[in-house]
């Protein structure tokens, strides 16, 4: 019975579906979560026009189920293979440096920055007004962190409701926090 009221209900929502511009997976957030989603998303961002929320994850945990672009960064070298550099994030200075120094990283970058500046244009005037730009690497803690703040540095002065969110290093913070 369950299988086949969950069949129903997709059916008579699909043309819901089809007509949003925006679709929020619940099933991983809190009430709490929840009603930051639909504030960050809907009430800030009408205000302010296109909101576009920068993301990084890894892939070790999945895609983001709400992702429009999905960019890979696996290929680029991984600063957890340095020791020292194991427990950092890419909100750390010597994780920057690591990846500053590599060409492959810097290259990555413009053609991620000049692709989301070319493009995101357009989406606006599709009438568009959210857009998720997922950044993935193996464990989403120092090179998709290090480009997603890198993207949002270099895109302040776009007219965009600009969002951040690094979905693995909240997870760890929330985890941190959780009583018991």
């Amino acid at each position: 019975y369950k299988r086949q009221a969950l069949h129903t209900e997709r059916q008579r929502l699909e043309p819901i579906l089809m007509a949003a511009d925006l679709t929020i997976d619940t099933s991983g957030l809190t009430i709490h979560q929840l009603r930051s989603t639909i504030r960050e998303r809907l009430i800030e961002g009408e205000a302010l026009g296109m909101t576009v929320q920068i993301l990084s994850f890894g892939f070790k945990r999945g895609l983001p189920v709400d992702a429009d672009f999905v960019f890979d960064l696996r290929m680029l070298p991984n600063p957890h293979w340095d020791e020292s550099l194991r427990a950092q994030t890419g909100q750390d200075e010597l994780v920057q440096r690591f990846l500053e120094e590599k060409p492959d990283v810097a290259q990555m970058f413009v053609m991620i920055r000049d692709f989301l500046t070319t493009w995101l244009p357009e989406l606006t005037k599709g009438n568009r007004s959210y857009v998720t730009v997922a950044l993935g690497c193996t464990g989403g803690q120092h090179r998709s962190v290090y480009m997603a703040e890198k993207l949002a540095k270099a895109m302040a002065d776009q007219p965009y409701n600009l969002q951040i969110r690094h979905r693995e290093l909240q997870d760890r913070r929330e985890q941190n926090t959780a009583p018991g």
